[in-house]
C-alpha cells in the first residue's frame, strides 16, 4: 500500500496540482490586499468617503453586515479575472515555446535536378579515369 501511495504521490499531475494550490493561496491574498487596502477606499472616495465595510441592515439584534459580502463578491471577481489574465498569459508563452522555428528540411530535388546530378558525376568520374566523354 506504502508502494502505491508513494507512486501516486509523486506523479507529475499529482505535484503540480500541489504547487498550484499553494501559489494560488498566495496568489488570493495578494489579490484580496490589494481590493481591501487599495481599491475599496479608492471605490469608497469615489462614491464620497463611504466605506462598503460598514454597510449594514440591522433587524432585531441581528446585525447583517452586507457590505463586507460586497466586498468578498468583488474580491472575487478581481480574483477571477486576475487569474484568468495569468492562464492566459502563460497559454501565449506556452505557444510561443510550442510554435518555435523547426529548421527547414532541405528540399526535393526534382527529376531533372536528380538527372543533372548523376550526369555530373558521370563526367567527373570519367575525367578522373581518364577517359573522354562519347
Amino acid at each position: 500500500m506504502w508502494k502505491e501511495f508513494k507512486a501516486f504521490a509523486l506523479k507529475g499531475n499529482v505535484l503540480d496540482l500541489a504547487v498550484g494550490v499553494i501559489i494560488g493561496g498566495a496568489f488570493g491574498s495578494i489579490v484580496s490586499s490589494l481590493v481591501k487596502d487599495i481599491i475599496m477606499p479608492l471605490v469608497g472616495i469615489l462614491i464620497g468617503g463611504y466605506d462598503f465595510k460598514s454597510l449594514a441592515i440591522t433587524v432585531g439584534d441581528a446585525k447583517i453586515t452586507y457590505g463586507e459580502f460586497l466586498q468578498t463578491t468583488l474580491n472575487f471577481f478581481i480574483i477571477a479575472f486576475s487569474i484568468f489574465l495569468f492562464i492566459k498569459l502563460l497559454g501565449k508563452l506556452t505557444r510561443k515555446k510550442e510554435e518555435a522555428p523547426k529548421p527547414a528540411e532541405p528540399p526535393v530535388p526534382s527529376k531533372e535536378e536528380v538527372l543533372l546530378t548523376e550526369i555530373r558525376d558521370l563526367l567527373k568520374q570519367q575525367k578522373q579515369t581518364g577517359r573522354s566523354a562519347e
